[in-house]
């Protein structure tokens, strides 16, 4: 009986290490599903991006289409929250405001006003900027290589570009150039600056006029005719914008338009050394998506120059002016 007894306690005994060592394989499981749940929702996350746009115009649109394809490759779920300021500063101040005030994950910004209005809202928010010309002396970094802020991002002007123009307008012959441009914009005087300077050491001289709106284009342009032999417009956001009147001028003059990016040169420019704003929209993105991911600080991440730089001709204009293309400027033509 004693034997009975004691053969009966060790079967209990047995079964009660055998149920705990079920509970506690199940509790196990379970903590797994969790953990594989939390991890799947982690990568399911939404991320909400804000888009500052400076303006509507070819080369901005197609840097905000590259930006948004390079999120859509990455395959990151986002939702979008694009904003237009229609070339007017205090309306990208109020923008980068509500974009703080919602609580955005990121803020792009498009063109140097936009990400001057954004930096100026917030030093915690990641910015990733593009169609920025002079980003150091904008302030919205310390320098290329290390950023030192909370923003970083793709420049677009190419370290070569301004030199190889004025060396193309002095091929050209042109002795006298005109600007018009938007003293308001430090992008645009950081160009007209470096224009001047290496133009003076071709011996070319620059005659300026300011255009503070879009609306005084054609008369700033207009006003330069009878000083000048050929006309440079750069990267300004107000210019580019009404682009059509400084070609009419240039047209009825007979005079060459030398312009600051490729989709400029197809609305009825001459020529350009450019790039496409599309490519520097979508590193913005992939910087982006990094930043995003947590595996970059913009503060750590350099900004970048522009690649590819190359010479586009319109043939059209080209024959228009008498112009021979010479096969040694190794230029794209567009009609």
């Amino acid at each position: 009986m004693k034997n009975n007894m004691r053969k009966l306690s060790f079967l209990l005994f047995g079964l009660v290490l055998l149920l705990a060592a079920c509970g506690g394989g199940t509790e196990s499981k379970g903590d797994e599903k969790n953990n594989a749940s939390e991890g799947s929702a982690k990568e399911e996350a939404t991320y909400k991006i804000g888009i500052s746009q400076y303006v509507d115009h070819p080369s901005l649109n197609a840097a905000t289409e590259g930006f948004k394809k390079a999120i859509e490759d990455s395959g990151l779920k986002v939702e979008f929250d694009p904003q237009n300021a229609a070339a007017d500063s205090s309306v990208t101040t109020t923008i980068a405001n509500n974009f703080v005030s919602t609580g955005v994950d990121l803020i792009f910004a498009n063109a140097t006003p936009s990400a001057q209005a954004a930096m100026a809202a917030t030093g915690d928010i990641p910015v990733v900027f593009t169609s920025v010309t002079d980003a150091v002396g904008a302030e919205l970094i310390n320098s290329m290589e290390a950023p030192g802020k909370n923003a970083t991002g793709t420049i677009d002007l190419h370290p070569d570009t301004i030199a190889k123009t004025v060396a193309f307008l002095k091929e050209l012959g042109a002795k006298n150039v005109g600007m018009v441009y938007s003293a308001g914009e430090q992008n645009s005087v950081a160009q007209v600056k470096e224009v001047k300077k290496i133009a003076t050491e071709q011996g070319l001289t620059i005659v300026e006029a300011n255009a503070a709106t879009s609306a005084d284009v054609k008369q700033a342009s207009e006003s330069l005719i009878g000083k000048i032999d050929a006309f440079y417009i750069i990267t300004d956001n107000i210019v580019v914008t009404a682009l059509e009147s400084v070609i009419d001028v240039a047209n009825t003059n007979k005079l060459p338009l030398i312009v600051g990016e490729l989709d400029s040169v197809a609305r009825g420019g001459l020529a350009a050394y450019g790039f496409q704003y599309y490519d520097i929209g979508y590193e913005a993105g992939e910087m982006a998506v990094k930043i995003l991911k947590g595996e970059a600080k913009p503060a750590e991440t350099p900004a970048q120059y522009p690649q590819n730089l190359k010479l586009q001709i319109n043939k059209k204009v080209a024959d228009s002016l008498g112009i021979d293309i010479k096969e040694t400027w190794g230029a794209e033509l567009v009609e």
